[in-house]
Order: C-alpha cells, then structure tokens, then sequence
C-alpha cells in the first residue's frame, strides 16, 4: 500500500528567493531513506489564507503525512501554528508548561544582554505556547516548539531553521502518532549512476531501448539529471526490483562504457581523492576562478594529497608565478595548448607535486576571436615523469556555466590519468 507525504515549506523569504529552501530537500531525503513516497513540496508565504490552501492541496492529494516548516516564531508574521489549527478544526490553546520551559530558554538567551526587558520579549515570545488542542509538543531546539497533530492526514509542523529542523526531526519520527501514520510505508532503494562526455539526448534513446530490453524495466523509478557537465542516473525501486536494475547497469554498460564511470553512486571527485593516494597534486587555474582547487580541497584530509595550486590570470602572473615562458605566450596565446602544458609543467616545479592539472580559456562574456570563441578552454594534466594529456574543448554556457564544466573537465583528466599511471 505504501505511505505518501507531503512538504509544505513557509516563509516569504523562501517564496521570493531570498533565502534558498534547504528543509525540503532534506525532508525529502529523510522520507526516501524511510521508505515514504513525496507527492509534493510546496512553498507559500506567511500568509494564513495560502498557508491553509497548500495543506488543503496536500490534503486532496491523499497524502497521509504532511510536514510543515517555518512561520514558528514570535512575531506576527509567523501564522503557521494557528493554522494548521484552524486547517485541523481544533482549539487554539496555551500550554501553561511549554511557556515556562520557554522563558527558561529565554533567561538563558538573555543573560547575554544586560538590562533587557525580560517581561516584553516573553510577551512576543508567549505565542510560541500556544498550541492546537490535544497535539504532540516537540521540545524546543531554539525557542519554538514542534507540534504533531493527529488526523487525516497528519500534520508535522517543524521549525524553519534548518539546524533546530535536523535536530528535532528524530523526535518528531519517534512519537506514536507519526508511527502510526508512516506505519504502511515501503522499503525502497536508491542507486546512483554517473556519466561524462555523453549527451543527455542520447541517454534518453538508451533509456527506451532498455524499456523494451530489461525485464521489469516498469518496477524501476528512473530520474536522469545534468549537474556541473554529468549526467546523474538516480534509480529508485522496492527490493524485488533488485534484478531488474542490474540487468539495467548491465544494459547500460554495454551501451556507455566509457562515459559510464560510477556504478555506485561516487563522485569523480571522491574517485580522484581514493586515486591520489600516495601522491601530490597541484593546479593551475585561468578562467576557473580557483574551483579546481576547491573542489580537491573540499573534503577531510586533502592536505595529505594537495601541494598547493594558482589561480593566474594575467600573462605576468603566469610567467611570474608559473614560470611560462613569455616568448611561449606571445608566439601561441595565452590560451593555448602549449601554455596549459607549460602551467601544468610550473606547478609540478612550483608545488613539488607528483601530478599538475592546468586550465586556460576564455569564459567570457568578451574576449573571443573567430578563431578561439568564448569557451574555448584548454587542458593539460601532466605527472613529474612526463606522462599526461592535453586537449582543447568548445563549452557552451555562460561564464558560470563554462567554469563549472571546464572544472569537471579537469576532474575527469585528472582521473584518467591517474588511472593510466
């Protein structure tokens, strides 16, 4: 039968785009790791009408948990309590014991501002106690309480700050009322599977292929997604589908063998990290902006395998810095082959590494030329014992858009040489 839910995220700040939802990707995660189908996430602003309006749709949607966050502070734009009340058709009601755990919480904040008045914050704060009649109270993270309203469906109402959401969401799963709702839920598995250097149209014809080719294909909930130039093929299925999404690799592995590089979800990032053990990199960076750099350095113990790198952008500063040659520069241009190769062969020397990965181009907007258009990046990855490889690729995008593939163009150079030596 399985069990459906719904995220219904508030706040005016998130529906404009101030602030970006972080909650609701992370429900959303919780619920998958539980075995809970997500109907929907909605966003709504603090306004009770279209509060009440996206529960009424989560509602018709036949989900049987619904999770709120946000609108649980003290000021009168945070409605979602009341709310979810009045949605609930239940009283609105002081809990005399979660104010007095509140102005605890509230002395001890205000300890830090001498001469405050205690008395006018726990007026604004007092609305914090107010709860729907006969619901499950979640202990403050912060100063705002969770609530758990029994019903069809049940409702989670959970602070907006991701941190006190993380922290009080293993309370808000273990209360009898969110068990009994969840109780029906199914146990499903998610694989992960990453591609490079193949066209997201071209996957698309694999995948209809497979449907006709791979038993039980309809038992495999297939999401494709192009992130920094790769392709993510994120497979979810109950576990008598276990067959048929190996059938599944199989299929696609005979189709992308090269472009297929991960089978159990690692990124090329934590591939070349696991490859780099016992040696030391460095980078060399024009029209990247350092992000090679940061994403070898994005993860516990990259000190161990990352000499140094340089983020280079002036002809000076490559000569200065990297030791290319100025004559180099002049005779083939500052994007070119030959110079990625010589900034690769300087940061080897510069860093004393074992492994250089260098990157010049032109991510624009400006400075192309017919013959080197915006895009254009040069490569060039090259070990102390002279191996390596460099090539010259055409990107498309804008600015961010060239940046991020050309890195994820470095990462996966960087790999297969690795790999080769």
């Amino acid at each position: 039968m399985g069990t459906r839910a719904g995220i219904v995220v508030t706040g005016t700040e998130v529906l404009t785009g101030r602030i970006a939802d972080r909650n609701g990707p992370w429900l959303a995660d919780r619920l998958l790791e539980l075995g809970i189908e997500l109907a929907h996430i909605t966003i709504c602003g603090d306004r009770p009408d279209d509060i009440a309006a996206a529960l009424r749709f989560q509602a018709d949607a036949g989900v049987d948990v619904i999770l709120t966050t946000g609108g649980l502070g003290p000021t009168a734009d945070d409605m979602t309590v009341a709310t979810v009340a009045e949605f609930s058709g239940r009283e609105l009601v002081l809990d005399i014991e979660l104010e007095h755990r509140i102005a605890a919480i509230l002395r001890r904040l205000m300890e830090r501002y001498p001469g405050a008045d205690f008395e006018a914050v726990m007026a604004a704060n007092r609305k914090q106690a107010l709860v729907p009649a006969g619901a499950t109270v979640l202990e403050p993270v912060g100063t705002a309480p969770g609530i758990v309203v029994a019903g069809t469906p049940t409702i989670v109402v959970l602070p907006g700050p991701p941190r006190e959401l993380q922290e009080m969401w293993p309370a808000a799963l273990a209360t009898h009322t969110v068990q009994q709702a969840i109780a029906q839920r199914s146990r499903y598995r998610q694989e992960t599977l990453r591609m490079f250097g193949v066209p997201e149209s071209e996957l698309a014809d694999s995948l209809r292929h497979a449907e006709t080719e791979v038993a039980g294909f309809d038992q495999l909930e297939i999401t494709t997604c192009l992130r920094r130039g790769e392709l993510e093929i994120v497979t979810r299925y109950e576990p008598d589908g276990e067959r048929s999404y190996r059938k599944l690799v199989e299929f696609l592995q005979a189709e992308h063998t090269r472009a297929l590089y991960s089978t159990d979800g690692a990124t090329v990032d934590e591939q070349v990290a696991a490859l780099l053990a016992g040696r030391r990199v460095a980078t060399a960076e024009s029209c990247t902006a350092g992000l090679v750099s940061a994403r070898l350095t994005d993860r516990p113990g990259s000190s161990a395998y990352v000499a140094g790198g340089a983020a280079v952008y002036s002809n000076e500063a490559k000569t200065a810095v990297l030791g290319v040659d100025a004559g180099l520069i002049i005779e083939h241009g500052a994007v070119s082959e030959q110079v990625a190769e010589a900034m690769a062969e300087g940061a080897l020397r510069r860093f004393e590494a074992d492994i250089a990965v260098a990157i010049t181009g032109i991510a624009g907007p400006d400075g192309g030329t017919d013959e080197k258009p915006v895009g254009t990046v040069c490569f060039s990855v090259k070990t102390a014992d002279g191996a390596g490889r460099t090539e010259t690729l055409l990107l498309p995008g804008n600015r961010a858009d060239i940046r991020e593939r050309s890195s994820t163009v470095a990462m996966h150079l960087l790999r297969t040489v690795l790999l080769g030596s």
